[in-house]
């Protein structure tokens, strides 16, 4: 898969067919489902393309007030918002823009018990909950770990009012399948159905692989339509990934190669800057062309521009020779990568571009020097 050689490196660019092909899967679930299905914005915030999900997604979820106004200015629908803990200046402008909010606490909501009951009901609110079940494959991605600061265990809840809340919220999955989905319910009913039965609506959280190829969507369905059978319940979904999942790319040039005990390819991108999860997971991304180390004729790592020691993307292999200038595509960019952007060392970031569904490729946004000054002072 190749794109224009008229852009210059690097940049994102999301393919709207391959969205759009996300967007049926997504919309399929909620046909036969009932349930509503919202943008997860840490994950995917891209808002030049909000006007086409919102033909099949509800609405938003937020972990900011920043993201939260940025779903009602550009996403329009509803409006989730939910983080570890709220200042009095974050949850009043929250309360401008949501139309959930769920706390983290029991302490959290009796802080702000006084301003859930004043709004008068034009606001639902809700508590994250934590089933102390997990099945993340990463620690860093397990909420429900030792120690972990992430939603009320089910002890917590002793002696405590629920005025109010109309709704639970647990998220525990990360990249998985809908059988994990199903051992975590189980948890969570059985640590939390004596509250169940009293909301109105309970949010299954992200971390929902649908669109990946294997992903077993009629178990989901299943699971989404007994529970609202049992418990009379609105069912919601939060996936980012799964909505971004397998739809862009980051391009990027060879700009040197250099050989220190075996043959390294600097790029015009950074790990470290451009896409920090290749670190954080860690993980390998795929490349157009390339293989695993030695599968091909010539194998190379491919080496970030910051000066970072560890800005390594990961060690390819290649039929023929790379040289500085040729191009290297890495898939499935879109989700994660594009909002977890720095600009450390002052490298500056990828442009955006979008390959329409008529094969048009449309630069959106391209980014200099001043974004990079105005976030220093």
């Amino acid at each position: 898969m190749t794109e224009s050689l008229e852009l210059t490196t690097p940049y994102f660019i999301v393919h709207e067919d391959l969205l759009e092909r996300n967007l049926e899967m997504l919309a399929y679930v909620k046909e036969k489902t009932g349930c509503r299905i919202l943008l997860a914005l840490k994950g995917f915030a891209m808002f030049s393309l909000f006007p086409m999900i919102s033909e099949y997604l509800d609405g938003v979820c937020a972990s900011s007030p920043h993201e939260a106004r940025l779903g009602r200015e550009e996403f329009g629908g509803e409006v989730h918002s939910f983080a570890a803990a709220y200042s009095p200046e974050d949850f009043e402008e929250l309360l401008l823009y949501s139309d959930h909010i769920d706390f983290n606490s029991f302490s959290q909501l009796d802080r702000f018990r006084e301003s859930v009951i004043k709004q008068g009901g034009t606001v639902s609110f809700g508590l994250r909950v934590n089933p102390e079940y997990s099945e993340a494959p990463v620690e860093m991605y397990d909420p429900c770990a030792p120690f972990s600061r992430l939603g009320i265990r089910a002890s917590q809840f002793e002696g405590k009012s629920l005025e109010g809340i109309t709704g639970l919220h647990f998220h525990t999955l990360c990249e998985q399948d809908s059988p994990a989905l199903q051992r975590t319910l189980s948890a969570f009913e059985n640590n939390f159905k004596e509250y169940i039965a009293g909301m109105k609506w309970i949010n299954f959280g992200g971390g929902h692989h649908i669109t990946r190829p294997d992903y077993d969507i009629e178990l989901l369905i299943r699971l989404i339509s007994d529970f609202k059978e049992r418990y009379d319940v609105e069912i919601y979904l939060e996936p980012g990934e799964a909505v971004a999942l397998n739809t862009g790319f980051l391009v990027s040039t060879v700009l040197d190669i250099m050989h220190n005990g075996m043959d390294i390819a600097v790029l015009d991108t950074s790990a470290s800057c451009h896409m920090p999860d290749v670190i954080e997971m860690p993980y390998r991304p795929n490349v157009s062309g390339a293989g695993v180390p030695g599968e091909k004729a010539h194998t190379y790592r491919f080496g970030g521009i910051s000066c970072l020691a560890g800005d390594v993307v990961g060690d390819y292999s290649f039929d023929t020779p790379l040289s500085p200038g040729d191009r290297v595509m890495f898939h499935d960019m879109a989700h994660y990568s594009m909002v977890k952007t720095n600009t450390f060392n002052g490298i500056q970031l990828p442009s955006i571009a979008v390959k329409r569904r008529n094969g048009k490729i449309e630069l959106i946004k391209s980014f200099g020097y001043t974004d990079f000054k105005s976030r220093l002072s």
